[in-house]
C-alpha cells in the first residue's frame, strides 16, 4: 500500500474555495468533478498501454492505446461527485456502484445497494469517496468489489485523516491511497477537522 497527498497547486486552490461554508452546491460540484479529473491523470500514470497500427492524414504509425478496462466505483452517495470529472479524461470507463450510509450512533456503514459491472476481475477499479474520515465505508465498499473478484483496485479521495487511513491499510494493504490532503484529525462525531462538512449534503443541496 501507498499513500500519495497531491500538493498541486491547482488541486489546493479548489480544495479551498470548497472548503469554505459559503461555497453553494454549485461552485462545490463543479470543483469537486476538476480535482477528480486533475487526480486522475496521475492516478492512472501507470496504466498499462498497447501498440496499435493507425494512420494519420499522411502517414501510417504505432499508436498507444488503454488495454486495461477501468471501472470507477463511486460510494453512494457522495462519490457520484467525483464520477464525471473522471470520465472526462476516461470516457469508456465503466461505472459499477455501492451504496452505504454511515449509522450516526455506531458510525458503522450499512450497505443498502450494489451493482457491479462486467470483467470486473480484468479491470483496474478506482473506488471514489471524496472522505475517507473512519476508513469504515472505504473498507466495506472494498470489501464488496473484491467480492466482485477485483484485484486491482485504488481508492481515491480529496480529504482524509490518518485515522481511515490506518483503517483501510490494515483492512487493505494492497490499495493504494490517494488524496488531496491529509487533514488533521475526527471529531467525536467522526467528521474531519478541517473537513469540508458533508460532502453528500454539499454536492446535492440537501440536509
Amino acid at each position: 500500500m501507498s499513500l500519495k497527498i497531491f500538493n498541486h497547486p491547482l488541486i489546493l486552490d479548489k480544495l479551498t474555495r470548497m472548503r469554505r461554508k459559503e461555497t453553494s452546491s454549485k461552485d462545490f460540484r463543479e470543483n469537486l468533478n476538476e480535482i477528480a479529473e486533475l487526480m486522475v491523470f496521475e492516478v492512472c500514470r501507470d496504466i498499462p498501454v498497447v501498440d496499435v497500427k493507425i494512420t494519420t492524414p499522411v502517414a501510417e504509425t504505432i499508436g498507444k492505446t488503454i488495454d486495461t478496462p477501468i471501472v470507477l466505483v463511486p460510494i453512494l452517495r457522495a462519490g457520484l461527485g467525483m464520477t464525471h470529472g473522471i470520465q472526462q479524461l476516461i470516457p469508456t470507463a465503466r461505472i459499477a456502484h455501492v451504496g452505504l450510509y454511515r449509522d450516526e450512533e455506531t458510525l458503522q456503514p450499512i450497505q443498502y445497494y450494489a451493482k457491479e459491472t462486467e470483467d470486473i476481475d480484468k479491470s483496474i477499479v478506482l473506488v471514489v469517496d471524496p472522505m475517507l474520515a473512519t476508513g469504515g465505508s472505504a473498507s466495506a465498499a472494498i470489501d464488496i468489489v473484491k467480492g466482485w473478484g477485483a484485484k486491482n483496485i485504488r481508492f481515491v479521495c480529496l480529504v482524509a485523516v490518518q485515522e481511515g487511513v490506518d483503517v483501510l491499510t490494515k483492512a487493505h494493504p494492497d490499495v493504494d491511497i490517494y488524496a488531496a490532503s491529509l487533514d488533521e484529525h475526527l471529531n467525536e462525531h467522526g467528521y474531519i477537522i478541517p473537513g469540508l462538512g458533508d460532502a453528500g449534503d454539499r454536492i446535492f443541496g440537501t440536509k
